[in-house]
């Protein structure tokens, strides 16, 4: 086991009563699940978003904390929480990383793993 570790799991979800296909206006919807994996208490401090929309245009979006928190997680704890991103293209997607401090100083690097957003019928 890491000494510093964080887990990241996304479960990602198409909104269509806020999408317009006609208008090129896809929502979707991401619950996020932060689980410490690692030997020690340790803070989410900030958030890096790489979005990729289907023509492979990229925007970032960086920030303090997620949804106006910074959760400080024990060990085996965890912390979910969910989000949402507009998209011009009915499939792209989302990989990112967390930037965290564990109780000892020691700051480290949450990988957040690529995941799809798709609208249902648009992928095989």
């Amino acid at each position: 086991m890491a000494k510093y570790e964080f887990r990241v799991s996304v479960q990602p979800q198409y909104l269509p009563e806020h999408s317009d296909p006609d208008e090129d206006r896809y929502v979707f919807a991401y619950t996020v699940t932060v689980r410490n994996t690692g030997e020690i208490t340790a803070q989410l401090l900030a958030r890096h978003w790489i979005i990729t929309d289907a023509e492979g245009n990229v925007q970032e979006v960086q920030g303090e904390g997620v949804v106006g928190e910074q959760p400080i997680l024990r060990p085996g704890e965890s912390f979910q929480y969910t989000s949402g991103c507009p998209l011009e293209t009915p499939v792209g997607s989302m990989r990112g990383s967390y930037a965290c401090v564990a109780e000892d100083g020691t700051r480290f690097e949450a990988e957040i793993p690529e995941f799809v957003l798709s609208m249902p019928r648009t992928l095989h």
